[in-house]
């Protein structure tokens, strides 16, 4: 099979199209034959170095999710599974190939009327948006600052926001990404790449979401009402914001961070279904800014690393 492969931590161009034995499924596992390969800022992040972070060294078959259709099966799996839509949900890993092996504790059917390419693009980002939108219960007339509203999870978190019935403020750069935010019901949007972004919120706000990190992700803390929340989940800026805990405290506001959204396998199944459910019904919609065929990840990274992706960038094999 065609796969592609980091033989080396470093630049895009260390993602390098290789062919591979095709992979057979061991007892529990399928095997999908993949139509639409998910990518994720993290990745590029994992490729240029943080693979230790993660416990992922050189060499190996990136990715972490993928839909298409299960064409073999293990010991122990029901053959009703083959020939069925199905997406290998956040966790399952070496996605970035034409055949892939899928434990079936990661595997989801992809409901009737949603296409491989949607399903792909809400493997991770429908994962973990859907797990940090019902752990920040979100209410009608909450006042929501979606830090990176314009990124794969950012677009998702705006909808689960604005579906339930709250204000919702969304920081992006440009005027691209911002009329993005706004078609997608953002009330309002700011550009974080102006100075002074912080003073056109318009006030304080109870819930950061923060999928950026950094200097941002710290200047956005300043806007969390005293006994606000905050969800401090990304890191494209170069690092987690790490809000002062003794001021945290003090003010009565409550963090959690990425530690909390690391879901189990049942939590991934069950997450990954309702999003997908969600799609299928027309009540979430994924946006997918651009496809890459699979031995042009290298490209497909530097336009994510550029910030040159509002949305989804996903993988053809």
């Amino acid at each position: 099979m065609k796969a592609v492969q980091v033989d080396a931590y470093g630049g895009p161009e260390v993602l390098v199209p290789v062919e591979l034995p095709d992979p057979v499924p061991a007892a529990g596992e399928v095997v999908v034959r993949a139509e639409a390969v998910d990518t994720i800022f993290v990745e590029t992040q994992i490729r240029g170095g943080w693979g230790d972070r993660f416990g992922i060294h050189p060499p190996y078959v990136p990715g972490g999710a993928a839909a298409g259709t299960v064409v073999a099966v293990g010991e122990g799996v029901d053959e009703g599974w083959l020939g069925r839509r199905a997406l290998a949900a956040a966790g399952t890993l070496g996605t970035y190939a034409e055949l892939v092996r899928v434990p079936l504790e990661r595997l989801v059917a992809v409901p009737d009327g949603l296409g491989a390419a949607e399903a792909a693009a809400l493997g991770h980002d429908g994962v973990t948006g859907a797990g940090i939108a019902a752990a920040a219960r979100i209410t009608a007339g909450t006042r929501v600052l979606v830090l990176g509203a314009a990124g794969g999870m950012g677009t998702l978190l705006v909808q689960f926001a604005v579906a339930a019935g709250a204000e919702v403020i969304g920081a992006a750069r440009g005027a691209q990404k911002l009329a993005l935010v706004r078609r997608l019901g953002a009330h309002r949007v700011v550009d974080y790449t102006q100075e002074g972004w912080t003073g056109q919120v318009g006030g304080p706000v109870d819930l950061l979401l923060d999928g950026v990190g950094g200097e941002l992700g710290r200047a956005a803390f300043t806007l969390v009402r005293d006994g606000g929340r905050v969800s401090a989940h990304g890191a494209p800026s170069g690092g987690f914001a790490e809000p002062d805990a003794q001021e945290a405290e003090r003010r009565g506001i409550t963090v959690t961070g990425i530690r909390e959204v690391q879901f189990g396998a049942e939590q991934v199944r069950r997450l990954a279904a309702f999003a997908l459910g969600e799609a299928a019904a027309g009540r979430l919609r994924p946006v997918i800014a651009r496809t890459f065929p699979l031995d042009r990840a290298a490209d497909a990274h530097r336009a994510i690393e550029a910030r040159e992706i509002p949305g989804k960038a996903l993988l053809v094999p």
